[in-house]
């Protein structure tokens, strides 16, 4: 009997351990951002970007000549795209994967400067596809006959790998008739808040309002935001829009995610190809996707915008200027593309580093540049992750009480389980303790 008790006590130590152990795991993986392709609510710069700081080192090492470009692989690690076996050898041996191709960055670079030079023609854009390499050139509806077999003919002159596609739906700005905003221009989307340290801003989109836009929270114009006060469109596509009272204290660098929770901004940064990102809009609210190709250009009916993300996150009419980020870092703005959320497409973004960088401002909540400078240690390849400090991760998000639960009341369980063992066998020892104090006293 003695011996069946102790085992059963054995037993539910253990089991109680276990349970620990596994709500331990369960309420870190709810505050990391779960598996289920929910937004991160995390502001952990250097875990996001390690692997692609690791291909850009390589690419910036072995130069323009015998690389083209890298990107994160399936399995999150970096590939490399480079031109000779010796530059394979390199990569492998820094821990990232070569994939060994014929055309180097410096060819595919001479041929989108042969495209940016020819006659521009509504309706194209064209990126480079770093894992096929390869120069993909697309094609819209409203795009004529004539200069398609014209843009075919240039193509065939730059050489073949440049790959020529048509779409079915017409390239556009995402512009319609994060948080609504309305002006007489019809409605966007609001992209971060940002400060020059005196004054607040939303960047959005540059296509959203030219200077001196008004813009209200809501359709019949009577709870002013605020005001366009500078901007770029065509060329980039970037807007900053001031507070209406100026005032930067009470404005917060979070991105609404939905059901009460959203996701703390601590930094601007640029993506990698491959990588996962989410963007937040108006109209069709935060969707998930990945990033196809940087440096993109799109030739809109308005016209040409360069330096663009691309990505397979959809957006839909009034989604522009809406944010795209990942792990707490701010990434770019929605531009324009083409598609639905229904069909699926193509979404272009203003990158957020480019923007902020024109327009002298930085992510609200963000380090200054001086606090950079003196407490950021540097990534791999030696370039800084604009906003990142020095110290422990920061939980950057509101974590919803559902994500959460599951873990704690397993945890709590399994305490209350370790406290009964103990209460068992401490009451056992006091009655074994007396019955040989009566024995030896009596």
């Amino acid at each position: 009997m003695r011996h069946a008790r102790r085992s059963l006590q054995r037993i539910a130590r253990l089991a109680a351990v276990g349970g620990l152990l596994c709500g331990g795991l369960m309420t870190t993986t709810a505050m990391a951002g779960g598996p289920s392709g929910e937004p991160t609510a995390r502001g952990d710069a250097g875990a996001a970007h390690r692997p692609a700081d690791l291909g850009a080192s390589l690419v910036s090492q072995l130069g323009a000549s015998r690389t083209a470009g890298s990107w994160i692989g399936t399995d999150g690690r970096p590939v490399v795209a480079v031109t000779d076996a010796d530059a394979a050898a390199e990569v492998d041996r820094a821990g990232a994967r070569a994939k060994v191709v014929r055309h180097s960055m410096d060819r595919l670079r001479s041929a989108t400067d042969a495209l940016r030079a020819a006659p521009r023609v509504p309706g194209t854009a064209w990126a480079m596809d770093y894992a096929s390499n390869e120069i993909a050139v697309r094609a819209d509806t409203t795009v004529s006959a004539g200069d398609w077999s014209r843009m075919s003919r240039l193509a065939e002159g730059i050489g073949g790998f440049v790959d020529m596609q048509r779409t079915a739906e017409p390239f556009a700005t995402r512009l319609s008739g994060g948080d609504a905003v309305f002006a007489r221009s019809g409605r966007c989307s609001a992209g971060f808040n940002v400060t020059d340290g005196r004054r607040n801003f939303i960047l959005t989109a540059g296509h959203c309002g030219s200077l001196g836009t008004t813009w209200f929270r809501d359709t019949q114009g009577t709870d002013r935001v605020g005001t366009t006060t500078a901007g770029e469109f065509p060329g980039s596509d970037f807007s900053l829009v001031e507070y209406e009272n100026g005032d930067a204290s009470e404005a917060r660098g979070v991105v609404d995610i939905g059901d009460g929770r959203a996701v703390r901004i601590t930094a601007a940064a640029d993506p990698v190809v491959g990588q996962q990102v989410f963007r937040s809009g108006s109209t069709t609210g935060v969707r998930s996707g990945r990033v196809t190709a940087l440096n993109a250009t799109v030739n809109y009916p308005e016209g040409t915008v360069t330096g663009l993300i691309e990505t397979t996150v959809c957006a839909e009419q009034g989604d522009s200027g809406g944010p795209l980020f990942s792990q707490g870092l701010a990434l770019g703005v929605t531009s324009g593309g083409n598609g639905d959320c229904d069909t699926g497409g193509l979404t272009y973004f203003q990158p957020a580093t480019t923007a902020i960088a024109a327009l002298g401002v930085r992510v609200t909540g963000a380090a200054t540049a001086a606090e950079v400078d003196r407490s950021a240690p540097p990534a791999a390849g030696g370039a800084s992750v604009p906003g990142a400090s020095e110290g422990p991760t920061l939980t950057a998000g509101i974590l919803s009480s559902r994500t959460l639960a599951p873990g704690l009341l397993v945890i709590a369980a399994s305490l209350l389980v370790l406290m009964a063992a103990h209460w068992i066998r401490s009451a056992h020892d006091r009655r074994s303790y007396r019955r040989h104090y009566s024995r030896n006293w009596s």
